[in-house]
């Protein structure tokens, strides 16, 4: 089983913890406000009040212990910089610091943050995607080239099947799943001769201007 301390349980730190409770993680929650504490403990029973800058407390943490540690502070950069360095001194294994801007997650690995995650950035690029195109109804950046979009069947592939397409082939995207429009249940990794229907959506993985020209051409 994984183990998590996940620090600061504010708007992002709180919705992560509701979202991480509902798999199978040994986790930790801290903040030092006693009324966020109390508003995680539905979905993060071992969860403690403790002064997140204090080396001592970091220390008794026993911090490598722990597979991750997540450092979801939003509302003081100075606070999350210092339990970011005080973590790696502890022996943290791998880090996690959320940043709100480029300098921010620059000085948040200078002090030993493995991994930097924006989730006002994210959530923003995110949104502009799916609203520059009416094709769009969702996206997922992997890399800086590589997304996921999630995109209603081509008028001109309804009925038809993904061999005789050649999506892979023709349009260099990946069909990860289909899915029923207004519904949450996929079909993974459909075969070649599967055959699309207008009622449907797809998840299709590939470079951003491959799915950009396939989107142009629907």
């Amino acid at each position: 089983m994984k183990s998590i301390l996940l620090i600061g349980l504010g708007r992002f730190g709180l919705q992560l913890a509701k979202s991480l409770s509902k798999y199978d993680y040994d986790m930790l929650a801290v903040d030092c406000d006693e009324d966020k504490i109390n508003e995680a403990l539905p979905y993060v029973p071992n969860a403690e009040i403790g002064h997140i800058t204090s080396e001592a407390y970091i220390k008794s943490l026993g911090v490598g212990n722990f597979d991750v540690c997540i450092v979801a502070v939003g509302n003081s950069f100075q606070v999350s910089l210092e339990a970011t360095a005080l973590l790696k001194e502890a022996g943290a294994r791998r880090i996690i610091s959320r940043a709100d801007s480029d300098a921010h997650a620059k000085l948040l690995t200078l002090v030993g943050a493995d991994e930097i995650i924006y989730p006002e950035k994210d959530m923003a690029v995110r949104l502009a995607v799916k609203l520059g195109s009416n094709a769009i109804v969702d996206y997922f950046k992997i890399t800086s080239s590589y997304s996921v979009f999630e995109i209603p069947v081509p008028h001109k592939w309804e009925g038809r099947s993904i061999g005789e397409i050649g999506v892979r082939a023709k349009y260099k995207v990946s069909i990860l799943a289909v899915k029923e429009k207004d519904s949450d249940e996929l079909k993974p990794m459909p075969g070649a001769n599967y055959v699309f229907s207008e009622e449907e959506n797809l998840l299709v993985l590939g470079q951003n201007d491959d799915v950009s020209k396939l989107i142009t051409h629907m």
